[in-house]
């Protein structure tokens, strides 16, 4: 697609490995079932799997509370399927990245063990106190389950620092050998093959005293270290960050200087943008652009070996984080009307249930995500437009089994009783949304997905452009420039369910292969078009004067 890094033009995957696919009939996904699904994946088009966590752990929260960093639960499979597993990637020209939980670790981890009754050398691995009051500027992040950062240890008899679940203890990065230990941790598995990281909520690595402990000086120092080690052995990896924060904050994990556009960062390779993505179903709902707009106008610029990533939902949920709580309330009176639709301060609702199941919007905030600035995140099964089960308890209702055909267990797995329950309601059941059937028609919403993919691989603007918006007196019309070397793109998408009338200049219809002629163009209810200008030259005063 050109010269770039290879993750500035990526499109990624995210898949829950028990959901994909049971390779030998116990009811839990494994790596040699993602093996088994590798064709489908290079099909559809991805260039990098992100894998989340396929550690052992008592998955208290679903593997983000590690038990041992350097194996792969039982479940899964082994160390051997896991490399078996990059090795058929790797073979069909697809990365693969996995999840790096720096933050914390599972209670029951035995370094954890040895920490409670003060076992050298890992007395310190944790942050301990003999009181609870320490730190007393930081949010809680779990406000649905958790009542402080603090949890009391009857063994160690002291409190132990904790920013997500009491089951999960925050490592103390103040001591040399945890930070010497994340990155053995991390050779270990670059080593394997592995291309690289989603490293998992970084802003939280430090605790300083009079501070809200995130974004410290200290993280920001500790991850350029981890960069430098990482490009000095294995520069052609990814490190992704994941930080839920306002975009002028997550500058800074890019690295490099925010004063000099053309200094390359020495941080990040890649952060989420959190913001943007509550913000599309803000407009969408509204009809209006001016949430997009605004949140993008106020996104910085980052370095030019950098790259945003962007999604439709943080895989388990809708995160409402970067959002006032008037905003908060109003999304989830919109999107969540029944309380177990809601996770924590976010909406835990497919991307399809969320959108009213409306292929139109779904095909419009899909376009939305693959022209918008930002390496698109799609997350397993909406390419097909699965549904969700809001009874299934905390994350598992989004995280049911892959709905591959109509037979037993949506051709899942081979058992009786599976770790979840396939969907089978009416709407979204297995025995009409699978991925067999969609790939029979032509008109499917995969055959949409899989047109997007291919268009945005042929297209380096969408991926690497300028994004200039149009201003247009309809607040209904969202579109925007994508302007990189001589080639200029425009996107045009209707968030009302009124058409449009535009008048535009000669253009190729990027999704359909049509030529169009200067003049008259009408955008349906809830319509989207990506049309390439034929004029090189590309100003915000042309697109003004020529779309209107």
């Amino acid at each position: 697609m050109s010269s770039s890094p290879w993750y500035q033009t990526a499109i990624f995957y995210e898949l829950y490995v028990r959901a994909f696919q049971d390779s030998n009939g116990d009811g839990h996904g494994d790596l040699r079932g993602v093996i088994e699904r590798m064709d489908y994946l290079a099909n559809l088009g991805i260039d990098c799997i992100w894998l989340l966590p396929t550690y052992p752990s008592p998955l208290v929260d679903d593997g983000y509370d590690i038990a041992d960093y350097y194996n792969v639960h039982p479940d899964y499979g082994d160390l051997q399927d896991y490399r078996d597993l990059i090795e058929a990637a790797h073979a069909r020209g697809i990365r693969v990245i996995a999840d790096l939980v720096m933050n914390h670790t599972s209670d029951q981890h035995p370094w954890f063990q040895a920490s409670r009754r003060r076992v050298e050398p890992f007395t310190d691995f944790y942050v301990w106190s003999d009181t609870d009051e320490k730190y007393s500027d930081a949010r809680i992040i779990f406000l649905d389950t958790e009542s402080s950062n603090w949890a009391w240890d009857e063994l160690r008899g002291q409190y132990y620092w904790h920013r997500f679940y009491s089951q999960q203890p925050d490592l103390n990065f103040d001591n040399p050998a945890v930070q010497q230990e994340m990155l053995d941790i991390a050779r270990f598995w670059l080593d394997m093959g592995l291309d690289g990281f989603r490293a998992d909520a970084v802003p939280y690595l430090f605790e300083r005293e009079g501070t809200n402990c995130e974004n410290l000086p200290e993280t920001h120092a500790y991850l350029k270290r981890l960069r430098a080690f990482v490009d000095a052995h294995y520069p052609q990896a990814l490190l992704l960050c994941e930080a839920n924060q306002w975009p002028e904050d997550v500058r800074a994990y890019f690295g490099g200087d925010p004063n000099d556009p053309a200094a390359p960062g020495d941080e990040f390779h890649m952060c989420f943008h959190f913001p943007v993505m509550p913000r599309l179903y803000m407009a969408l709902r509204r009809g209006d652009r001016s949430p997009v707009v605004q949140i993008m106008e106020r996104t910085p610029a980052i370095p030019p070996n950098c790259q945003w990533c962007t999604f439709l939902r943080n895989h388990d949920e809708l995160t409402l984080e970067m959002v006032t709580e008037v905003e908060r309330q109003w999304m989830w009176t919109q999107y969540a009307p029944e309380p177990r639709m809601r996770l924590n301060l976010g909406i835990r609702r497919r991307l399809a249930p969320l959108l009213d199941n409306d292929r139109r919007k779904i095909e419009l905030m899909n376009s939305l995500l693959f022209t918008l600035p930002g390496a698109p995140i799609l997350y397993y099964g909406d390419e097909i437009g699965m549904g969700d089960n809001i009874w299934l308890p905390d994350r598992m209702g989004v995280r049911t089994p892959m709905q591959w055909d109509d037979s037993a267990n949506a051709g899942f797995s081979s058992a009786n009783k599976t770790y979840a329950p396939v969907i089978d309601d009416p709407v979204f059941g297995y025995q009409r949304v699978n991925v067999a059937a969609q790939q029979a028609d032509p008109d499917s919403l995969y055959h949409v997905i899989r047109r997007f993919i291919t268009v945005y691989k042929a297209q380096p603007a969408l991926a690497l452009g300028e994004l200039r918006f149009l201003e247009h007196p309809n607040p209904s019309l969202l579109g925007f420039e994508r302007v990189y070397n001589d080639q200029r793109l425009l996107c045009l998408h209707n968030l009302s369910d009124s058409p449009i009338e535009l008048s535009t200049p000669a253009a190729h219809d990027l999704l359909t292969g049509a030529d169009l002629p200067p003049g008259s163009l009408t955008l349906p209810p809830y319509g989207h078009r990506w049309l390439a200008l034929s004029a090189p030259d590309a100003t915000r005063q042309r697109a003004q004067r020529t779309v209107r």
